[in-house]
């Protein structure tokens, strides 16, 4: 008897998307529910600090876009303060310091606006350097996948995360590049010879 196997479709536990989207951002799925998609707003209007765009594409191991992603991003204010009960410190009103944001289902480029945030305060007694934590979700990946991006521009030579990686040209998977006065680009490599670097936490 032969089983024809490749018939079968995969099911809510095996897969992100759809359903990433329907659950988690209903506007993109066409589910217009709320007025304001959760996650959309990051810095807030009373945000201080340097306003900037971060845009990117995911890719997968050949190299094509992948179009149905999902990132969630955490991050610090501009004075490295995090919106957390635990950091004990106050930040902007308005200031979540937390998005949500798809990729374009066309084109696979997925982008938000936000504020540079500062360094901020790591364990021991060291400082990590400006950066934003990342979480990734799409088809095919049953785990979230926890990543940082960190900017060209600052000083990321004593940064205890990057000091961890031993090879320079991973460490640079990590790092966006300034692309004008107020843009950086990040893209995320799922596999493949320049597959970004991916933090077990």
């Amino acid at each position: 008897m032969v089983q024809k196997l490749n018939y079968l479709k995969e099911t809510p536990s095996q897969t992100a998307g759809p359903y990433v989207h329907i659950g988690l951002a209903p506007g993109a799925a066409g589910f217009e529910i709320f007025d304001q998609e959760l996650g959309w707003d990051i810095a807030g209007p009373n945000a201080k600090g340097e306003r900037i765009r971060v845009e990117g594409y995911v890719y997968d191991g050949t190299g094509a876009p992948v179009k149905d992603v999902m990132l969630e991003v955490w991050q610090a204010n501009a004075e490295g303060v995090y919106a957390h009960p635990e950091d004990g410190r106050a930040v902007e009103d308005g200031f979540r310091g937390w998005g949500r944001v798809i990729t374009n289902f066309g084109t696979g480029l997925w982008g938000f606006d936000t504020v540079k945030p500062g360094a901020t305060p790591g364990r021991n007694g060291t400082t990590q350097a400006p950066h934003l934590n990342l979480w990734i979700v799409a088809r095919g990946i049953n785990v979230g996948l926890s990543t940082r991006m960190y900017f060209d521009d600052s000083d990321n030579s004593a940064d205890p995360i990057l000091g961890l990686i031993e090879q320079a040209h991973r460490r640079d998977t990590l790092i966006a590049t300034r692309q004008n006065d107020d843009i950086y680009r990040f893209d995320i490599h799922l596999q493949g010879d320049a597959e970004t670097v991916f933090l077990d936490i």
